[in-house]
């Protein structure tokens, strides 16, 4: 999996989630239990990862809602 996006703005992972969801690529949201770890704080990023070979359709799907912070191909 390729991580897409990075951050610890719960509005939006959700917001990303429902793009995804919307268009029909399979993601998986990593990390997202960390907080119960930091004590709720929030303070550690939640990673969006997809297949590889959906990465593109995604960050395209990211970059036309506008969503910045999207981790680009290396």
């Amino acid at each position: 999996m390729i991580e897409l996006l990075r951050t610890n703005d719960a509005v939006t992972i959700s917001y990303v989630e429902s793009l995804l969801r919307d268009a029909g690529i399979e993601f998986l949201v990593a990390d997202q239990n960390m907080s119960i770890m930091e004590g709720s704080l929030g303070v550690l990023p939640r990673r969006v990862l997809v297949a590889e070979d959906a990465s593109e359709q995604a960050r395209q799907l990211l970059r036309d809602a506008g969503i910045s912070g999207i981790v680009e191909a290396s």
